[in-house]
């Protein structure tokens, strides 16, 4: 048996139920789904805090870039009810009525969003919402969980990844009740842990049509049991940062072989929706042969749902970035996915 081939057989079977019942129906996969997803939360990230009863959202600054007649771009305040947590909100989309579909990025506070990238999504008939994630929750080392969300959610045992997942579900919220965006196609993205939160919430909400995580490594699309050899294990991530997951997490540092998925898990919980991971190929902190093999892993579950064609992985030179060209990338497997439209490149590489 290939080294490669090993590897997936040992990873958990996602087709197998946890009392050792084989699905072989796409009917079985919710209840399986439910199974894992309930391991994933309560092992790894923490459960989201709950939905907010409504989400408001006020206009603030409304404006056309100059020189882009093409674009409209306005800032906004999203407003949960009955907590009153709140937090901005940028959306650039095109000139027109539309429904225009709709890319929702937590990144913010990397100001990675470039005017070039913007640009390039609304030219190709894309709106992009922008928020900066650590207004949800800090990214801070020194683990307080008296400030942002934690002030009106406080008793939870969510970590930060599924604090910013909590995020881009409120983004969501918002995008649903904007009349020129197009609420079917609505996709969420974003670059290393951004990735890894963007992968949590395409996973844990159904209006996510499409999932694109990029760079994002260990805890998003990489793999723990079969890491790079460069690349990033658990125990390196939860000596360094152990507040993006729950407490029990760090249980399984020296004994990963006990945790009854792994990341093909997660990925595997977009299904039957679409999902594309974007890398690098010299980004070995981030494990590109390790996001390999949980791709191969979790296509088996867009394979017994029909919907293999949705699974997606590109790969480019280059280091840690979530530059124009991994955002073309993205745009191009929206066309496909969304539109139908010809692709543009392989969705199916090798690192």
């Amino acid at each position: 048996m290939p080294a490669s081939d090993a590897r997936l057989a040992a990873l958990p079977d996602l087709l197998t139920f946890s009392k050792g019942a084989r699905l072989t129906r796409p009917e079985q996969w919710p209840a399986r789904r439910a199974e894992l997803l309930e391991d994933i939360l309560t092992l790894q990230y923490g459960h989201l805090p709950p939905a907010p009863a409504t989400v408001s959202a006020s206009l603030l600054h409304p404006y056309s870039p100059g020189n882009h007649p093409e674009a409209r771009c306005a800032h906004y305040r999203l407003t949960a009810q009955p907590c009153g947590f709140s937090f901005l909100v940028f959306l650039m989309k095109p000139a027109g009525e539309g429904p225009f579909p709709a890319i929702v990025d937590g990144d913010a506070c990397w100001r990675g969003l470039t005017d070039e990238i913007l640009l390039g999504a609304v030219r190709r008939g894309y709106a992009v919402a922008v928020f900066n994630r650590v207004e949800i929750v800090p990214d801070s080392y020194s683990n307080a969980r008296d400030e942002g969300l934690y002030r009106v959610h406080p008793d939870g045992d969510y970590g930060a990844l599924a604090a910013w997942a909590w995020g881009f579900h409120r983004v969501v919220d918002f995008l649903m009740q904007c009349e020129d965006i197009d609420r079917g196609r609505i996709a969420v993205t974003g670059h290393s842990r951004g990735g890894k939160a963007a992968l949590l919430a395409g996973a844990t909400d159904g209006r996510v049509a499409l999932t694109a995580p990029n760079n994002s490594g260990c805890g998003g699309a990489g793999c723990y049991r079969f890491p790079d050899e460069k690349g990033e294990r658990i125990e390196d991530i939860l000596r360094a940062i152990p507040y993006w997951f729950t407490p029990r997490f760090k249980e399984y540092v020296g004994r990963v072989e006990a945790l009854p998925f792994d990341q093909h898990s997660v990925k595997a919980l977009v299904a039957p929706r679409a999902l594309l991971t974007t890398e690098a190929r010299g980004d070995l902190w981030a494990s590109p042969r390790g996001t390999r093999l949980t791709h191969e892993a979790a296509r088996e579950v867009f394979r017994l749902l029909g919907a293999e064609t949705r699974i997606g992985l590109w790969y480019r030179d280059g280091g840690h970035a979530h530059g124009p060209a991994d955002w073309e990338a993205l745009l191009d497997f929206a066309d496909l996915q969304f539109f139908g439209r010809p692709a543009r490149r392989s969705f199916d590489m090798e690192p």
